[in-house]
């Protein structure tokens, strides 16, 4: 577990999915469905999340073309690429529960930044349909740009650099348990965000 109380950190890093930003990816494989004439139970056993062509896609090196090309021979269907960028962003289904409210009053008593494995249409995407939200972040450090990603110890060294504070003064946050494993191992504080009051939690425990 980690120990937070007022004055044990001197910035905050986000994960943005299931964090910041509300993620389906159940929306995705609707839409793909939908596109090709097919019910989603049809389609979604075939879906691999965390697949090569992914794991590639989101350190920018494969293309959107690519990745889709990956998906359309896994998923067994033949749509075009518009219509997987549809659904592909079609994933992001709002702000999680009380992250408005909570980022605003964190970022009047210390920096803010976020830390997401991303690819590039998902960061064109949300970077405008969410760009009030993300603005109360000082930098956005994401995979696609850094061509590094969570867990990956080097991840985390590149990131704690850019954000010139000590580790051991970052308090980070994730959905994700190897996130969280990866982010202690470099000598961050880390919270496991399993519901949308694990942040608000931690905050008050920070005296925010």
């Amino acid at each position: 577990m980690t120990s937070l109380s007022p004055g044990s950190a001197d910035a905050l890093l986000f994960d943005l999915g299931r964090v910041v930003l509300d993620i389906d990816f159940s929306k995705a494989i609707a839409c793909w469905a939908g596109h090709a004439g097919l019910e989603p139970e049809a389609i979604v056993t075939r879906y691999e999340r965390d697949s090569e062509a992914y794991r590639l896609h989101e350190v920018g090196r494969i293309s959107d073309e690519d990745y889709f090309q990956s998906l359309r021979s896994s998923l067994g269907i033949g749509i075009s690429d518009a219509q997987f960028l549809e659904g592909w962003n079609a994933i992001f289904a709002g702000e999680m529960p009380d992250i408005a409210e909570l980022l605003p009053r964190a970022a009047k008593q210390m920096p803010l930044y976020a830390f997401s494995n991303t690819n590039r249409p998902h960061v064109d995407h949300f970077s405008k349909e969410y760009a009030d939200l993300l603005g109360h972040f000082r930098a956005l450090y994401l995979s696609s740009s850094i061509g590094l990603r969570k867990p990956d110890a080097e991840a985390f060294d590149h990131v704690v650099t850019a954000m010139g504070v000590p580790a051991n003064r970052i308090v980070f946050f994730d959905d994700l348990a190897a996130n969280v494993e990866g982010a202690r191992a470099r000598g961050l504080k880390a919270v496991h965000v399993t519901s949308p009051r694990d942040v608000g939690i931690a905050l008050k425990a920070l005296g925010i």
